[in-house]
């Protein structure tokens, strides 16, 4: 009783606000007309007074409801504009006035086709005239009219709004219907071009479009009492997932439609109520659907669809056996309805049959179908998506005969992409998919259709969801943000590239003034993977994944940039403002870790800019969302690092142990750990936590051996900040073994060796570094800096002059000119002394003397008191 009471509630607001805005734009109309019968009393001989006055007093009659007129009696609207045209009868515009105003189709064509016969360049004219004549069914006469008006004067309205409306005789696509009337949208922003806009969109499927949204929107303000602007705007909702705002709208749209009358006033209210059913039941109210359903069918109203709604909504509150029965006569109709409705139907009875029977039954069911069931695409590919779950193939004899059926390269594409996912199930094991043979499927299937984006995109989210180490590097080169980038897809293209983005660091990695890219892979083709995916946002601003995907990025951004203020500025904003929807309030788990990322952004950006409460709030928060544990430990991960930057040793090694209580399937957050266990030193009395990362690294087997070096890596690290040289060799070295040509690896046991030479160790540990930083120089996709400076230093040390000029020479162009570091100008200088005998004067050594290099140096770094007595040298 108290939800139908607060229905009642916003019915009687509804009205209220409508009859609030009547009330308002009335007394706005009789306050003008007042002031214009107050010009006209002034001067009587202005004509133009006449037509302002018949303008008000036609939207008073039309606001007035209650003042009925007789047909065959002028109005006071053609009595005035009858007056502008007695004082200046040949003002063509005067004529279009009353062609406009009048009630009697004779007389409007009368005045416009004088208007005409004064200016037949009036380009208003022509196009009243084609709305007159499409009126009255004269559709040729139309479309003449509209065509000459548009020739005269492209930047009218009315005519595009005409051709889109003309579109069925004109034999054009939808597409080019939509064109054409949001040209007429932008031109003139009408509520009846705007609501035509969004029937339009519906039929060539644009309703997800910003300008579909903003046009909707602006037709709901100019016209709130039209039930088919919030009919419409219930569905724009639903095309953006807005399911509960659809509901809302489908609501007030039957609340509009109440006050109306007419004969087809029973088939809208029908329609609107099928819709809100549809909506309630997406918003998983399944019990207001089912009321609306049966709301319905005691009308005798419930057709194909609603009644589809209707089993649906059953099966959601638990009625199995009822739905099941409700679809099986739905079913069992078939051949009284549709082609499409009829596979509909079969479609969802068979979606309750695998359900409730399982895949045995179903497929039973299907193979004792009659042949012509399968010429319906829809329900050939549902067919295709059992198939693919069937691992005895007992739809393969089907398999020819739905081939066959399909014929545009859509359904082919999506049909292969159903293969593909079968792959998967067919050649996977009980704990994984088999995910190398179906993208080794989707890779065929695309040397046939290689434009197809649907196969692109599945292909990249395979590969991001795969464990090889280079298919994450490969899924970005997949797919592209084109014209169109939201719609198409297994997962949208923006999904596939905001994700690889963030899984490989290297990807954006494009700017060497921060830092350096080392990924042997050439990733580097995606540096616009932010503006592609803000320029996602702008079309869809309610779209929350793109949201989600935009932080992550910007995260990535502000973590190589060294976090800028600004950029951090921009991230909390973004996090505040996508952390209030409503969407992550939902149940589910993609939900719950969503949030659950988010909160970890918001406490890194908190942690770099030094607001530590905040940093600890949100992270303690995300450690309260319930996921399983390998997700919880990156909260307390935070947590510990939060501790650390406030010197609490105490809830550090709190966080530290729980942890290693929580553990997790994801190496990265075992080497960050080790980091900070090595640097606090924090222990528990066992080798827990490399047993773990052990145990775990041997689960991804095909890069095993690289998480290995990495974390041998980290050991050697953690061993040179203890000034521990000779086992971080140690270290490094069984690093570069496992991981191979790594240029990082390679530089840091190549620097590690020249160290313990420097120390006075082993000699052959030059030589090695000598090995090391001369791969490190070959396997760098670009030129890293330091290496070839390390490697001209060690081959010196050996005493080659020519090697150690060679590699100076190429640590020049390895440093963007704003990064050079006074060391370098310093060893250019030693370089122009070696090579004055040369005659090559081409080298960067001649560009400056000896001095002029000195002095940069000094320029650089003037604390440097070796700068200092070089230059003095040169100058005695």
């Amino acid at each position: 009783m108290e939800e139908d009471r607060g229905l009642e509630y916003d019915v009687e607001a509804f009205h209220n606000s409508i009859l609030s805005w009547k009330h308002t734009c009335y007394v706005a109309t009789k306050t003008a007309h007042c002031s214009y019968q107050r010009a006209l009393h002034l001067a009587p001989w202005q004509a133009n007074a006449y037509s302002d006055i018949a303008v008000t007093s036609n939207y008073i009659n039309y606001l007035d409801n209650s003042s009925g007129h007789d047909s065959s009696s002028w109005q006071s609207s053609e009595k005035m504009a009858l007056g502008a045209l007695l004082l200046e009868g040949d003002n063509s515009e005067f004529w279009v006035g009353l062609g406009c105003l009048s009630n009697d189709n004779a007389m409007k064509q009368h005045a416009l086709i004088r208007g005409l016969q004064l200016n037949v360049s009036l380009a208003v004219a022509w196009a009243f005239l084609g709305k007159l004549y499409r009126k009255q069914g004269e559709k040729q006469f139309a479309r003449q009219a509209f065509d000459c008006a548009r020739s005269i004067d492209p930047s009218l309205a009315l005519p595009w709004a005409g051709m889109s409306a003309d579109s069925h005789s004109r034999e054009s696509s939808a597409d080019e219907a939509y064109e054409s009337c949001l040209r007429a949208v932008q031109i003139l922003p009408l509520a009846e071009f705007q609501i035509g806009l969004a029937k339009l969109a519906l039929a060539s499927g644009h309703l997800s479009s910003s300008q579909v949204f903003g046009a909707i929107k602006q037709a709901i303000q100019h016209a709130p009492d039209y039930p088919e602007c919030h009919n419409l705007n219930g569905l724009v909702s639903e095309a953006q997932s807005n399911y509960q705002s659809a509901a809302v709208s489908y609501r007030l749209a039957r609340c509009a439609i109440i006050n109306l009358s007419g004969s087809d006033t029973k088939s809208h209210m029908k329609d609107i109520t099928v819709n809100l059913a549809r909506a309630l039941c997406k918003t998983g109210n399944a019990l207001d659907a089912l009321r609306e359903c049966e709301l319905l069918k005691k009308q005798g109203l419930l057709d194909v669809e609603a009644s589809q709604i209707y089993a649906f909504s059953l099966w959601q509150l638990g009625q199995t056996n009822q739905a099941f029965t409700v679809a099986r006569n739905l079913a069992e109709s078939i051949s009284s309805i549709e082609q499409a409705s009829a596979a509909a139907a079969v479609i969802l009875f068979s979606r309750f049959l695998y359900n409730i029977s399982g895949l045995d039954s179903t497929i039973n069911n299907i193979l004792q179908m009659p042949k012509q069931r399968f010429q319906s695409t829809k329900f050939s590919l549902m067919v295709s998506a059992i198939h693919a779950l069937d691992q005895r193939n007992r739809l393969k004899p089907v398999g020819l005969s739905i081939r066959n059926n399909l014929k545009t390269p859509e359904e082919i594409t999506e049909m292969f992409s159903l293969l593909a996912l079968g792959t998967l199930v067919k050649h996977g094991t009980e704990f994984r998919l088999g995910y190398q043979k179906g993208i080794d499927h989707v890779r065929k299937s695309l040397h046939m259709y290689p434009n197809s984006s649907l196969l692109r995109n599945l292909l990249g989210y395979l590969l991001l969801s795969s464990e090889e180490w280079n298919n994450t590097h490969m899924a970005t080169r997949c797919c592209s943000i084109g014209t169109d980038p939201i719609n198409g897809g297994f997962k949208m293209s923006y999904e596939i590239l905001g994700a690889g983005a963030v899984a490989c660091y290297a990807v954006g990695n494009s700017n060497p003034k921060f830092s350096y890219p080392t990924c042997s892979y050439e990733c580097l083709n995606q540096p616009q993977t932010i503006q592609n995916l803000q320029k996602c946002l702008r079309q869809e601003p309610w779209n929350q994944n793109v949201r989600y995907l935009l932080v992550l990025n910007l995260v990535q951004k502000a973590r190589e940039e060294r976090f800028p203020h600004h950029l951090c500025i921009i991230l909390r904003r973004l996090i505040i403002v996508a952390l209030f929807d409503e969407l992550y309030q939902k149940p589910g788990i993609a939900f719950r870790y969503m949030k659950f990322q988010l909160l970890l952004c918001a406490s890194e950006i908190c942690l770099q800019d030094g607001y530590l409460i905040d940093c600890i709030s949100h992270a303690k928060d995300a450690s309260m969302i319930t996921l399983p544990d390998a997700y919880l430990f990156f909260a307390h991960l935070l947590l510990c690092r939060a501790y650390a930057s406030a010197r609490d040793i105490v809830n550090l090694n709190r966080e530290y142990i729980r942890c290693l209580e929580l553990r997790t399937e994801y190496i990265i957050g075992w080497l960050c750990l080790k980091f900070i266990e090595s640097r606090y030193e924090l222990k528990t009395g066992l080798d827990t936590l490399d047993l773990s990362f052990k145990e775990c690294s041997n689960e991804w087997k095909n890069s095993s051996n690289m998480w290995m070096a990495l974390f041998n890596l980290v050991q050697g690290l953690m061993s040179i900040s203890s000034h521990d040289i000779s086992s971080a060799e140690g270290f490094l070295s069984q690093a570069c073994s496992l991981a191979g040509p790594e240029s990082t690896l390679l530089l840091c046991h190549g620097a590690t060796c020249m160290e313990l030479s420097r120390l006075g160790y082993y000699s052959q540990f030059l030589s090695l570094a000598v090995r090391s930083l001369t791969k490190a120089q070959e396997a760098s996709l670009i030129p890293l800096p330091i290496v070839s400076a390390l490697l001209a230093q060690a081959e010196g040390s050996l005493g080659s002059k020519e090697k150690w000029e060679k590699n100076l020479c190429l640590e020049w162009p390895t440093w963007p000119p704003e990064m050079r570091p006074a060391e370098l100008f310093f060893q250019m200088h030693l370089l122009a002394k070696q090579s004055k005998a040369s005659t090559d004067t081409s080298s960067i050594e001649f560009c400056q003397s000896p001095q002029g290099w000195v002095l940069r140096a000094i320029h650089t770094n003037p604390s440097c008191m070796r700068y200092w007595k070089a230059l003095q040298k040169l100058v005695e």
